[in-house]
């Protein structure tokens, strides 16, 4: 597979992924039932927005401070266990990256309102912590791009995400492409491309995590690649890398090969 070289920003270039599997819960009686605290349930002095004036919002974990920001659950789901499941299913950093409310809607099953509440305070934060992008991330290897996706370890499901730099190698967007099995006939180059005109960015790094633990790429994996190479090369935009995430390893599959 590949080296591990510093990536070159050519005048064309890319990467990605692929692999599914499914796990099934049955219910069987004398099964042991897990019950969900709600919020409603908890000591006044325990819920999140009491210990966030209390003490601060330091002292609370993510999920607590996400269940703030959506103040409610839904009907299927209290707003502690959704915040939870937001976050497990989809990893911190891609949720605060993504900034298409209705996609987050559609991956999460969750309402518009707070896929959009999402949105809205990420990119609040990526205004006052970041103006003028001098804290932006550096890619120029596949190490770079597994210390950046560390978070895509430990997802249920397969992830497609899209990272997009300028020539500088610097991060200045990065895109959850697709959640589920990955495949030529699933991934239009557009879906992943989209984004880079759209950002003026000079590159696009693929990567995607395998659940099962399995780093070799798939037939799939490897021939969406050399189709994303190829449109990469038409429309001026270089396809670096697209590399495979596990848990603790990673892999790459070689685009210079594929040329």
């Amino acid at each position: 597979m590949k080296t591990i070289n510093p990536y070159v920003l050519k005048d064309n270039d890319l990467l990605l992924d692929v692999d599914l599997s499914k796990f099934s819960q049955s219910s069987k009686k004398g099964d042991i039932r897990k019950y969900v605290l709600k919020i409603r349930d908890l000591p006044s002095e325990d819920k999140p927005r009491e210990r966030l004036v209390k003490e601060g919002p330091a002292i609370l974990s993510t999920a607590e401070l996400l269940a703030i920001i959506f103040n409610t659950g839904s009907v299927k789901e209290g707003v502690l266990e959704m915040a939870s499941r937001v976050l497990k299913d989809y990893g911190e950093k891609a949720l605060i990256s993504q900034t298409d409310a209705g996609k987050i809607a559609k991956d999460l099953d969750i309402p518009e309102l707070k896929a959009s509440q999402i949105v809205a305070c990420a990119e609040l934060g990526r205004r006052f912590f970041d103006k003028d992008g001098i804290n932006r991330a550096t890619v120029r290897t596949a190490e770079d791009v597994f210390e950046y996706l560390r978070d895509m370890q430990n997802l249920p499901k397969e992830h497609l995400r899209g990272i997009y730099l300028n020539s500088h190698h610097k991060v200045i967007h990065d895109e959850v492409i697709s959640i589920g099995t990955v495949n030529s006939n699933l991934i239009h180059p557009r879906e992943v491309f989209k984004p880079a005109i759209e950002y003026g960015a000079a590159a696009v790094i693929l990567a995607h995590n395998h659940p099962s633990g399995i780093l070799e790429p798939s037939e799939a994996d490897v021939e969406i690649t050399k189709q994303l190479v190829a449109v990469g090369k038409i429309i001026g935009i270089n396809l670096l890398d697209h590399v495979i995430i596990g848990k603790d390893q990673f892999i790459s599959i070689d685009i210079d090969y594929l040329n």
